[in-house]
């Protein structure tokens, strides 16, 4: 009797006694003064080799503010956009800061921090040109890369007297924006900031989205501590300005108001 009495009272014990701590990944990068970081390697400006054979864009950059405001060493680790989900699933990494977009696939599987970059498609033009919404660009005439989301976009909205040149790659759309031969075009903020580079006489400005997909740090799920760390360092960022000179340093634009 008292043996079965003993064993109840065991087990009672371990119903009522609360669940061992689990790791936390913001315990772990601080104990060993590391941070881990998923970057990308072939997607400038966001992520390339330079002529040093060192890592640099904004990924890179974004990185680097993450882990000083740490207080962390930061580890980069090349990814690309099929592997950079994988890498932290299996914590090669610690978190992933790699152009990433959010999607309802990809929130099933780990978590989004707040946006720290922009990423989209609009139209662009020089600064003194008036437009600022699809009904604008009546008599106007816009290049596109052929079969592209925007070339898609731009199709269901522009005015049927706005003129839509198309061309093979993006190289095309650039260089027919840089030549003259169209006023505007609708593309990828990324492909807008290559034309900047390029350092034109009318440096192409937004004048409005077609569609909006800013970037997120990806980290595993079940990260509350890592998740508020970093959320709390990007509005940091925001809020003094830094996030903006890497915005301006790698994009050629401020940032948006609503990252």
């Amino acid at each position: 009797m008292k043996r079965r009495h003993i064993l109840l009272a065991l087990a009672a014990a371990v119903i009522m006694a609360p669940p061992p701590a689990s790791a936390d990944t913001l315990d772990d990068i601080m104990k060993a003064g590391v941070l881990k970081v998923a970057v990308p390697q072939d997607f400038p400006p966001f992520g390339s080799v330079g002529a040093d054979m060192a890592p640099k864009g904004y990924d890179v950059d974004m990185a680097n503010l993450i882990g000083k405001q740490m207080g962390v060493k930061v580890e980069l680790v090349p990814v690309t956009s099929a592997n950079r989900i994988p890498y932290l699933q299996t914590k090669k990494v610690d978190i992933v800061i790699s152009s990433l977009g959010k999607n309802p696939d990809r929130e099933k599987v780990i978590d989004f921090s707040n946006a720290y970059a922009p990423f989209f498609n609009g139209v662009f033009g020089a600064r003194d040109l008036p437009v600022a919404k699809a009904e604008d660009l009546a008599g106007k005439t816009i290049g596109v890369t052929r079969g592209s989301v925007e070339d898609l976009k731009l199709t269901e909205i522009a005015p049927a007297s706005a003129t839509i040149k198309r061309y093979e790659d993006n190289n095309g759309t650039i260089s027919a924006f840089l030549s003259g031969q169209v006023q505007l075009v609708a593309t990828g903020n990324v492909v807008a900031a290559a034309i900047l580079a390029r350092n034109p006489p009318k440096k192409p400005e937004i004048k409005f989205l077609i569609a909006n997909s800013p970037c997120f740090v990806g980290m595993n799920k079940g990260e509350p501590k890592l998740m508020d760390k970093v959320n709390a360092i990007i509005a940091a960022a925001r809020k003094d300005g830094s996030l903006n000179v890497i915005a301006q340093k790698w994009l050629g634009q401020d940032l948006p108001a609503d990252i």
